[in-house]
């Protein structure tokens, strides 16, 4: 994955399924202000002017700055500068967009980086359905331990973040869920979830003491974590976390893989982020 420098860890996938227009899934992710909608890592985005449309045939790519934000806008919060560029017409019907990035603040996690995404046609003979898959890598704190830091804590949190996102946006895209809605849906289930462990362990701490309050709260805990989440929740178990190697080739399209994408080829940085410049 291309970054301005070498990151400390392995680069973030996530891909996700989603059963809607290739149209849809493109505006729901290109348009700032529904892009932030259903991204838990920005709370806002703004570009600096209109993305034009893009074809293959009509020469490079624009490119278009953008600032983001995450936290609130009068308070604490990650600030950032960007640039991006898309092609949305690819001769083998699929579609790319690339970025690069840099943060304000020199406490943010993800210093710079760099990252794709890519929409692969998952039923050509229909168009409804989209492989949706990003890739990105980014430099955290040169400070000492804020390499281990990144690796153990917050590169695993990013990735579940980016899949419960991509989740979240494929309800919204497939059932008309919107992001508001299943962040309510969300709340609710871990709400109840957490009531049930803490009843559980109140009423065994009451009638047997503290340690089997304890001991029934952690087996009720692990026992509501195995349970599957509501489908009008969104999960990141639900997104894959690995380039799938065995999905077969273009040539040789299968029943479970209408579109024949080649081995390992979602995982590879698309040649329009190799030419993109720096923020």
């Amino acid at each position: 994955m291309p970054a301005t420098r070498r990151s400390a860890g392995r680069p973030i996938y996530v891909e996700a399924r989603i059963s809607a227009p290739m149209d849809l899934v493109w505006n729901l992710t290109q348009t700032p202000h529904e892009h932030q909608r259903w991204d838990a890592r920005f709370t806002r985005i703004r570009y600096a002017a209109a993305a034009p449309e893009h074809s293959t045939e009509t020469g490079p790519p624009p490119v278009v700055r953008f600032r983001y934000l995450l936290g609130w806008p009068g308070g604490p919060a990650l600030r950032g500068t960007g640039v991006t560029t898309a092609e949305r017409q690819r001769s083998d019907g699929s579609r790319t967009s690339a970025l690069r990035f840099r943060s304000d603040n020199a406490f943010s996690p993800l210093q710079e980086g760099a990252g794709y995404w890519r929409y692969t046609p998952a039923d050509p003979p229909t168009g409804e359905g989209v492989l949706f898959v990003t890739g990105y890598d980014y430099r955290s704190w040169q400070w000492p331990g804020g390499a281990r830091l990144d690796r153990w804590f917050v590169r695993p949190f990013v990735g579940w973040l980016t899949a419960w996102s991509f989740d979240r946006l494929r309800l919204w895209a497939e059932r008309g869920i919107t992001p508001e809605r299943s962040l309510l849906h969300a709340g609710a289930e871990t709400s109840v979830r957490l009531g049930v462990v803490l009843a559980a362990a109140f009423l065994a701490a009451g009638r047997t003491g503290v340690a089997a309050g304890v001991l029934v709260g952690g087996a009720a805990l692990l026992l509501c974590a195995s349970v599957p989440p509501s489908s009008l929740t969104p999960a990141a178990r639900r997104c894959a976390r690995r380039p799938n190697r065995k999905r077969p080739g273009r040539n040789n399209a299968s029943e479970n893989n209408p579109a024949g994408t080649a081995p390992g080829r979602s995982a590879r940085p698309p040649r329009l982020l190799t030419t993109l410049e720096k923020p």
